[in-house]
């Protein structure tokens, strides 16, 4: 048996195969970067533990002693490893016949687009169940939630009134992100990063954001998500599910919103079982999508 573990799929070892697996795998962009902050791991699963800060500082009267703030520990986030796992046989026959060359490229490039694509929807999820109560984070709501709770009182990072995608919404929710607080209720620098929509909402984002003019208005007054370049992205993942949602991720600290840990790279092994004689090969990864800190995306789910 040989294995090979790397961050992208290995040569074939075995006589016959020139496909590389990296070339194919690398053919399908990994839109789940663009939706998260990407980190490592080698423990059997991460948690991260939110320190909300400290509180506003107080006046000190002469001869009077400073009052002294704690560090309390917020919610617990626990991102547990999940194994992806699959593979394909060549028969004996098959080898015996000579067609090992052509079907063991084949079924590589389909084991490759595999794992692309499993990778990407598992991350997509993470935003498709994200109004969705029965997928929780730390604070055992959804992640798009109008009452997060926090020291200072629920929050939210979801429109008060669900909208489609307009101008209008983008600026309520830029508003909203811009006047973001802390858990203790301190207003913080949140400042949106990209626009994430499904394709079918491709065009319309790209009408409203990069309009000289209001879009969809008679009116001669500028577009002011454009002017201002407050929304300096758009992002289309193809693998988002309802075709209405949208999402803007925020500026929010590296590693601390939404996040994805790679807990081990794809590896490949090959080897061949003894009572058939087919040749047998395999490719596994270990990762966890998900959030810590809600404030890392803001959303709607459409009307």
């Amino acid at each position: 048996m040989s294995t090979i573990t790397t961050g992208s799929f290995p040569k074939l070892l075995w006589p016959g195969i020139k496909t590389i697996w990296g070339n194919e795998y690398s053919q399908h962009q990994k839109e789940y970067e663009q939706l998260f902050d990407m980190d490592s791991s080698d423990q059997a699963y991460e948690e991260d533990v939110l320190v909300p800060g400290f509180g506003l500082a107080p006046q000190k009267t002469s001869g009077a002693s400073t009052i002294y703030d704690s560090h309390q520990q917020g919610y617990t986030k626990r991102y547990t490893h999940v194994n992806y796992s699959l593979g394909y046989i060549v028969t004996e026959e098959e080898m015996d016949d000579n067609l090992y060359a052509k079907v063991g490229a084949d079924r590589t490039r389909s084991l490759a687009f595999s794992f692309a694509t499993t990778k990407n929807i598992v991350g997509a999820n993470v935003y498709n169940n994200g109004f969705d109560n029965n997928f929780t984070g730390g604070d055992g709501l959804e992640l798009f939630s109008t009452a997060h709770t926090s020291q200072a009182g629920n929050q939210s990072n979801e429109l008060a009134t669900a909208a489609d995608l307009s101008e209008a919404a983008l600026e309520d929710l830029s508003i909203q992100i811009m006047k973001a607080k802390n858990d203790r209720g301190l207003e913080i620098a949140l400042r949106p990063i990209c626009l994430i929509t499904p394709v079918d909402l491709y065009y319309e984002a790209q009408r409203i954001l990069k309009s000289t003019l209001q879009s969809d208005s008679a009116n001669n007054d500028i577009n002011a998500l454009k002017t201002s370049g407050i929304i300096p992205k758009i992002v289309t993942n193809h693998y988002l599910t309802d075709v209405d949602a949208f999402f803007i991720r925020t500026n929010i600290p590296s590693n601390t919103g939404m996040k994805c840990y790679q807990r081990k790279a794809i590896s490949f092994t090959q080897d061949n079982d003894f009572d058939t004689s087919n040749f047998k090969a395999k490719a596994q990864e270990r990762y966890a999508f998900g959030w810590t800190d809600w404030r890392g995306a803001f959303g709607s789910p459409g009307a």
